[in-house]
């Protein structure tokens, strides 16, 4: 990116930090082979990922589902005096709101989106009273539709509260688009995994995940190791996904693993994984960075669902990866080795000591900058 396409992008531009790009491959999701970018300076994920993709090519790779591409944004009143009569009031009106919320859009609404519904919620006040938002439900085709449902909700709000007989306030998206949901579901066979007993530990392991929030903080961090991944690389905003996949994950009251991992009738593992899934293929960064424009084509999607999916899939094959490390050898085995070459170049090995001080580092168990030190200077005084 040149320093001109950053200023356009960001204020105060001194720099850019480069992220490494990698490639996952073995990806059949939906019967179509897909390759996917990956954006992340974490050892093992793209790896990891495509080990899981791999394994579950033979029982058909991973199929997904969308819903539709329907965002809300939330319009907060104040100073109602009658909080249910006014819902109603809003309720009777939802054509008109409908309508000026489209005034706002007509090129959305012209392919085919726009504003769908209202919602009128009333919720209690921690000090007492009431909270009336309204939601606007708008179906944002293939953006990932911040800005539209923003400036609708910006039109409307005047006029719900003047229906309302209070004063707005807040007047923007929720990230948590329970209405904009991506599934993804994988089986492997038992024997690619390691046997009957490493599916038992996995099934346990991700168990504990759905009843304990000390362990599902990890096990989704595990899953979004692959889902930001892939959305950072593509241009989309990571913080918009994050948020809505930790929000959606807490929606029962209490913090849960995002994935579930059960067993078929033939033994095999079967995983699946629901979330919302914000991304869009217009507008934003996904447009105006040449490599998120790049990394867009490399997956040869044609819609921002089609997107959502792949990184839906992505998450759950980083997810399953992470949980059968666990219960089969424990997360350092494997994370070691890519981390050791980490180490070993942080403590100044050049490019042709990489590999002999990782192995050395491997071997003797103790992957840490000083005992790298140590032995870059041995091998230098072996020449």
């Amino acid at each position: 990116m040149s320093e001109e396409q950053a200023d356009r992008m960001i204020e105060n531009v001194i720099g850019q930090i480069g992220i490494p790009v990698g490639v996952a491959t073995n990806f059949v999701v939906n019967g179509r082979e897909v390759l996917v970018p990956m954006a992340t300076e974490e050892p093992s994920v793209v790896a990891a990922a495509s080990n899981i993709a791999r394994m579950a090519r033979e029982l058909g790779g991973i199929t997904t589902t969308t819903s539709e591409p329907l965002m809300q944004a939330q319009i907060q009143l104040l100073d109602i005096a009658d909080p249910h009569g006014a819902r109603a009031r809003l309720i009777e009106s939802a054509d008109e709101i409908l309508a000026l919320a489209n005034a706002q859009d007509p090129k959305l609404v012209e392919i085919g989106g726009g504003a769908r519904d209202i919602r009128v919620r009333i919720l209690p006040r921690s000090e007492g009273g009431s909270h009336v938002v309204v939601h606007l439900i708008v179906d944002v085709a293939d953006a990932m539709g911040a800005n539209a449902v923003n400036t609708m909700a910006e039109a409307v709000a005047p006029r719900l509260a003047e229906l309302a007989g209070g004063r707005p306030l807040l007047r923007i998206l929720t990230n948590l688009a329970d209405l904009r949901l991506v599934r993804a579901r994988l089986a492997i066979p038992p024997g690619a995994l390691g046997g009957g007993q490493v599916v038992d530990d996995m099934l346990a392991g991700a168990m504990l995940a759905v009843d304990d929030p000390y362990r599902a903080a990890t096990h989704n961090k595990g899953i979004m190791n692959g889902i930001s991944a892939v959305v950072l690389a593509t241009g989309n905003d990571t913080r918009a996904v994050e948020a809505g996949a930790h929000s959606y994950a807490a929606r029962d009251g209490q913090y849960r693993a995002l994935s579930r991992f059960e067993r078929d009738e033939s033994g095999s593992l079967v995983a699946t994984l629901e979330l919302p899934m914000a991304v869009g293929l217009v507008g934003g960064a996904t447009k105006t960075h040449p490599a998120a424009r790049a990394a867009v084509e490399i997956t040869e999607v044609k819609s921002a669902a089609e997107l959502g999916e792949i990184v839906c899939a992505v998450g759950l094959a980083q997810n399953v990866a992470a949980v059968r490390a666990l219960a089969a050898e424990g997360i350092q085995r494997g994370h070691m080795g890519l981390h050791a070459r980490n180490v070993a170049i942080g403590a100044g090995a050049t490019a042709s000591e990489v590999d002999a001080v990782a192995s050395a580092l491997v071997a003797d168990g103790r992957v840490r900058a000083d005992i790298a030190e140590g032995i870059i200077g041995e091998l230098r005084a072996e020449r």
